[in-house]
């Protein structure tokens, strides 16, 4: 059993890490200046955009709702925020450009990688800080701890749905997580092993520069793959195909893809594998 359950993972982790390299597969395509991207599912695509769209912007949201609850945030949040506070020293900058302005860097990176990113990454990378900074400007700070613990949970638990909605939509991971699997791609080292590097170096840089850590960032670190890997199976988009065929597909249990699988396009990933890369 433990031999097929580390197979399964092999399968899925080399599934996932073909459709984030931007390998094409059946059923998708780009054409024009979206040819630059890598493929996207050819059905369902109103589906698809309105699902990613709801997403991200509700992942900008919770990002605001953890800023402000006051009690620590993830790992990549705790690095934006140390470095926001660093860079204010000097310049008048907000919290969701930075996140913007990493989200550029981390995709200049996949260049060597030859990473390809889906529509879903590009509207991420646009998107996220933006809304993080709305919600900054609308959702006021407090020393209260009742309203703040409730937007502890409540930023969790909307962010693993956020997450759930817009990896599901099958349009293209968002930049960091493309780093982790091009890293993995090129076989630097297994996905777990490069996610745990890489968050483990940006909360650590955060950490010093000032970022906020507390019981909000062990919560997270706790709660968000299990929350992904319940969820996640009951909002992606299944490609039509996928829908009609097998059992497993009806009855919405996730069947491990194999490698070279379009496991975006019908959501037939572990969604153990997704929930390891926290969403983001």
């Amino acid at each position: 059993m433990a031999r097929g359950g580390r197979a399964d993972r092999r399968r899925a982790d080399a599934a996932f890490i073909a459709v984030t390299a931007g390998v094409a597969t059946p059923g998708t395509s780009n054409r024009g200046v979206l040819a630059v991207l890598a493929p996207m599912p050819t059905d369902r695509r109103v589906r698809r955009f309105s699902q990613l769209l709801v997403g991200l912007l509700l992942y900008g949201v919770t990002m605001g709702m953890m800023v402000r609850a006051l009690l620590g945030l993830d790992p990549w949040d705790v690095f934006h925020q140390g470095l926001t506070k660093l860079l204010g020293q000097w310049i008048d900058i907000s919290y969701g450009t930075v996140i913007t302005i990493i989200s550029v860097l981390v995709l200049l990176a996949w260049i060597p990688l030859r990473q390809r990113p889906g529509v879903g990454t590009v509207l991420n990378t646009l998107l996220i800080g933006w809304t993080a900074d709305a919600t900054l400007a609308v959702l006021p700070a407090t020393d209260a701890w009742p309203p703040r613990v409730a937007l502890l949970i409540g930023s969790v638990l909307l962010n693993a749905l956020a997450g759930a909605l817009y990896i599901g939509a099958g349009l293209g991971p968002g930049p960091r997580d493309g780093l982790m699997t091009g890293l993995a791609a090129r076989g630097f080292a297994s996905l777990r092993v490069v996610r745990t590097c890489i968050e483990l170096t940006v909360f650590g840089a955060g950490w010093l520069l000032g970022g906020a850590v507390g019981v909000g960032t062990v919560v997270y670190a706790l709660s968000i793959g299990p929350l992904l890997q319940l969820l996640l199976p009951r909002v992606a988009v299944r490609s039509l195909a996928s829908a009609r065929g097998g059992a497993g597909a009806s009855s919405g249990e996730s069947v491990p893809s194999p490698p070279g699988a379009s496991a975006h396009a019908d959501a037939s990933i572990d969604p153990g594998t997704v929930a390891d890369l926290e969403g983001r």
